[in-house]
């Protein structure tokens, strides 16, 4: 459905996006992610057509986005991260208005602007003037627009920039309800609303592809290992085998990597055990059984949050790619 082979954007001196290539098939929800600079926008423009490439290419639907720029905004509906609406029409007539610019049929646009209008929950203010809508009501509007054609690509920047928590989470409600209806790239420097709405993630750092997959997977292979944190009186360790005697036992443990010690200011000794699984129960039971006084055992588990900072602080990174 949308393929990038080796993009590149250049504004004179400066390297928007560097050497960008993936694939997304028909049906994905996909979240771009990174810091703001990142090169999200100027990407999702040239995937629009709106901006050329300095070099390689990219299709849509099909079509060449620069050879065939008209034929790919047939099949794609784009979201800008500024809305650009007419503050002096009425919703419908601003709808009425896009449609007739997307080459819509008097009957199409009667049929298809209460459709639209009503799935973004904003039928009943139809007569209003967009000038008079709050920033979250002007963003409901700006995806009726999107949705109006009943594009097989939505592209969505930044949807929720600016919005209160509350207009952001009926946006992203929003953004779930097109899932399977649509192709549908978000972009946005805001995690968790990629998490809410995107199974599958690329992570864009200094206009290069960062990491590519589904979240489960970059956790898995790029988040760092989670771990089982447990922490004793410190009696216990020197009376008993030791602190190392406790890092040796703790080892012992099926599917435990690693085991790192801390001495804490209140005498207590904090271990850290690294392993894939949950092994809460195999150190609770082993530190029962060696008479441990216990104050903490809980379980760390890698986010997607610590890899997208490490991502976003080590821009010097090689790509990473899961096979997604």
């Amino acid at each position: 459905m949308i393929s990038a082979s080796h993009l590149s954007r250049r504004f004179g001196p400066l390297v928007a996006i560097d050497d960008l290539s993936f694939e997304i098939e028909a049906g994905e929800v996909v979240g771009f992610l990174g810091p703001n600079g990142a090169g999200k926008t100027t990407t999702l423009r040239i995937l629009a057509g709106f901006l050329p490439a300095s070099a390689g290419s990219a299709s849509v639907a099909g079509y060449d986005v620069l050879r065939q720029s008209m034929e790919v905004r047939k099949h794609i509906g784009y979201l800008a991260e500024t809305v650009p609406l007419y503050r002096e029409h009425r919703i419908e007539e601003m709808l009425d208005f896009q449609g007739r610019l997307h080459g819509l049929s008097r009957k199409e646009r009667k049929l298809r602007i209460p459709k639209v209008l009503d799935r973004v929950g904003v039928l009943d203010r139809r007569r209003q003037l967009v000038g008079h809508l709050s920033r979250g009501l002007r963003q409901r509007v700006g995806l009726a627009t999107a949705l109006l054609p009943d594009p097989e690509v939505l592209i969505l920047d930044e949807p929720t920039s600016g919005l209160d928590p509350l207009q952001r989470i009926e946006v992203r409600r929003l953004i779930q309800d097109l899932a399977g209806q649509h192709t549908v790239i978000v972009s946005s420097h805001i995690l968790p609303e990629i998490e809410a709405v995107c199974p599958r993630v690329l992570i864009l750092s200094k206009g290069r592809l960062a990491a590519d997959g589904s979240q489960e997977e970059l956790v898995r292979t790029l988040g760092g290992a989670s771990h089982v944190r447990l922490e004793v009186a410190g009696h216990a360790a020197i009376s008993g085998p030791g602190i190392e005697g406790v890092s040796a036992r703790l080892r012992e443990l099926p599917g435990v990597s690693e085991v790192e010690e801390h001495s804490l200011d209140d005498g207590y000794t904090a271990f850290e055990v690294s392993c894939e699984v949950d092994l809460r129960r195999e150190v609770g039971e082993l530190s029962n059984h060696e008479g441990w006084t216990v104050r903490e055992l809980s379980w760390r588990k890698a986010t997607l949050e610590e890899l997208f900072a490490r991502i976003a602080l080590e821009l010097d990174s090689e790509p990473v790619e899961t096979g997604a």
